[in-house]
């Protein structure tokens, strides 16, 4: 499997954890590239959920946005562990715009309630700490 990433892709991570991308622009699709790009890069989903989480709520609290406020820990991780499936399930890929093209189900920001319930995803504790599914298991891979 190639998992490739471009320069724009870079790019796009650098301005993100230098807090230059505007938090409004900052919408589901760029929550799976910047997923995408770090995933590409350490291939640990641990990792990743690690470097993803530090970049939100570092662009979070750069922005004036209180992190305890808006970032949801279970969301991030789930999102994550769902692209990593994905990827493990696309052969070629040339970029992050290349993954989510060939991965369109991904797209659809609701697919994480087909693994929880709704009062169990948006629960307190899932917004604190990371909360499995209770509906049907995210597929874990190993790295």
């Amino acid at each position: 499997m190639t998992h490739e990433i471009t320069k724009e892709d870079l790019a796009f991570k650098d301005d993100v954890e230098s807090c230059t991308f505007p938090v409004p622009e900052f919408d589901h699709r760029a929550h799976l590239r910047l997923a995408y790009v770090y995933l590409a890069q350490t291939s640990s989903p641990n990792e990743s959920v690690n470097l993803v989480k530090k970049a939100l709520t570092g662009l979070l609290t750069h922005s004036g946005v209180d992190p305890l406020v808006k970032y949801h820990e279970t969301l991030t991780e789930a999102w994550l562990l769902a692209v990593h499936h994905f990827m493990h399930n696309t052969s070629h890929v040339s970029s992050a715009e290349d993954f989510l093209g060939q991965n369109p189900k991904l797209l659809d920001s609701r697919i994480m309630l087909t693994h929880y319930s709704e009062d169990v995803l948006f629960s307190e504790a899932a917004k604190t700490a990371f909360v499995e599914p209770n509906l049907d298991p995210i597929p874990r891979h190993a790295n």
